[in-house]
């Protein structure tokens, strides 16, 4: 073997051992509960509190709505950026970027600010208008993941080619949206879906900012009281997102196997 191969090798090796340790620690630590017996108690205490269930439905019900907002305002912008405006693609790209500049608690102390219950349009009065702020919030975190991933599915197809042959068959521009652009970027969606997905799970300031019952200030409040839950927690939001990946490989797979040959 030549040396350059052992050096990757080994290089690899450490990798592997950097981010397997703290899993094997954790999943060690999940387990002894139960004094001198390894057992599954950390997890049927986990899965059995109803506050778990409920923040973590909520939870799961916001990725989903953020992952459906994000997509109907990201896809389309992408679309009309790189087919009609590609002049205005760094301005737009420097746009998505600015959640990742500007922290989250300065975005979520501006929503209060703005839409308290003194304010014009009073949406923290009701649990229904923070819900609406918390899922703007979200999305607007997701930003520059969830463009990001459409951009570069964009990429891969022939926007220009396949907008002209729609609209030479009469295709208005929802349908060229929801039939065609949509379906061949699919993959690229999932992947920002996967990434909004564990963006909004693991998210803390902006939910227990605006008082809502996630996932985040669970997993906080649970690792401040508990010792033995909160490691368990860990090792299921880790099987959760490893999940997801591998679906995320199964819908690209399935794709590349249904492709017609051109």
């Amino acid at each position: 073997m030549k040396p350059s191969r052992i050096w990757a090798w080994l290089a690899l090796a450490v990798g592997a051992l950097y981010f397997a340790l703290p899993l094997i620690g954790t999943i060690e630590f999940s387990l002894r509960m139960r004094r001198g017996v390894y057992s599954f108690d950390a997890y049927r205490a986990v899965l059995s509190d109803p506050q778990f269930r409920a923040t973590f439905s909520f939870s799961v019900f916001m990725a989903l709505m953020t992952i459906v907002l994000g997509v109907l305002v990201i896809a389309p912008t992408a679309y009309w950026v790189r087919l009609k405006l590609p002049r205005w693609r760094p301005i737009v790209e420097f746009i998505t970027l600015l959640p990742l500049v500007v922290p989250p608690i300065v975005l979520v102390f501006g929503y209060i600010r703005l839409y308290n219950t003194s304010s014009w349009l009073p949406l923290t009065g009701t649990a229904g208008g923070t819900n609406l702020l918390l899922l703007a919030g979200y999305t607007v975190l997701a930003l520059p993941y969830m463009y990001r991933a459409v951009d570069t599915g964009l990429r891969t197809i022939d926007v220009a080619t396949l907008t002209e042959a729609a609209q030479s068959l009469g295709a208005g521009w929802i349908t060229i949206m929801a039939r065609i652009i949509l379906p061949n970027i699919m993959v690229a969606i999932l992947s920002g879906a996967f990434l909004t997905f564990a963006i909004v799970i693991g998210e803390f300031v902006l939910a227990a900012l605006l008082n809502r019952p996630a996932f985040g200030p669970y997993l906080q409040v649970l690792g401040a009281n508990r010792a033995y839950e909160p490691a368990a927690l860990a090792v299921i939001t880790f099987a959760i997102t490893w999940a997801c990946m591998g679906l995320i490989q199964l819908v690209t797979r399935l794709q590349k196997h249904t492709q017609v040959p051109r």
